[in-house]
């Protein structure tokens, strides 16, 4: 659940970011779809969301 919020929260900033900087571009657009399949909760949201779980624990197990 605090993985799900903080994507939210992550990919909602980079959107509101990319929007006032630079405009949409192609790059944007994806994280915008990303943004959005987080917040609906359509048939294809869960394996977007295990996707980014296995990002994050992959992530989280790198050592430096």
């Amino acid at each position: 659940m605090i993985l799900s919020i903080s994507g939210v929260v992550l990919l909602g900033t980079i959107a509101f970011l990319f929007f006032r900087k630079d405009g949409m571009k192609i790059s944007h657009a994806l994280v915008c779809s990303l943004f959005g399949f987080y917040l609906a909760g359509t048939a294809i949201a869960p394996s977007i969301k295990a996707g980014g779980a296995s990002l994050a624990s992959l992530l989280g197990g790198i050592k430096f």
